[in-house]
């Protein structure tokens, strides 16, 4: 990994895990709106924005009040709509139309994390897939329009190298 990309992947981490820890009481349970999700957004500009992001997930997720769940369950749920989302740009022409498949198939895999809190605190679980979805439906809906506007003034595609 080239020095720009490894700083530029610390970065990302350390901007999610900061985001994530400034509202803490809303990134865990049942209900929750981490609004670093938003930087999942980044892998449509560039798919090795993927590493900051994963990093970023795995160390917020270590001050979960979930322990070891949440090292499995939402880092599981990252990493599998991380990799969907970048394998999907190949047949989705278009960062908008790529934020949206993006955000859906975020909102989707949160059954992971109502599997994970059913396991956890026994919470019912269509219930609670119900409200971690539509906090993340929520976050990353909101988050497109933001992603579009810092990319015209950042251009992501270029600020880690291929």
């Amino acid at each position: 990994m080239k020095v720009k990309s490894l700083a530029t992947s610390g970065i990302i981490a350390a901007l999610y895990i900061a985001v994530s820890m400034l509202i803490a009481p809303l990134a865990f349970g049942a209900i929750q709106f981490r609004i670093a999700e938003v930087f999942n957004h980044l892998v449509v500009f560039n798919k090795k924005f993927f590493v900051g992001i994963v990093i970023g997930v795995l160390i917020t997720n270590l001050f979960s009040p979930l322990g070891m769940y949440d090292l499995i369950f939402g880092l599981g749920q990252s990493v599998l709509a991380l990799s969907i989302t970048i394998f999907a740009k190949r047949f989705i022409k278009g960062h908008v139309k790529q934020m949206i498949f993006g955000t859906l198939v975020f909102t989707f895999t949160m059954f992971l994390i109502a599997i994970e809190l059913n396991l956890a605190f026994q919470l019912p679980f269509l219930y609670t897939w119900l409200t971690v979805a539509v906090g993340e439906l929520v976050v990353m809906g909101l988050g497109i329009p933001i992603m579009l506007a810092l990319n015209k003034r950042i251009n992501f595609s270029k600020l880690i190298e291929d």
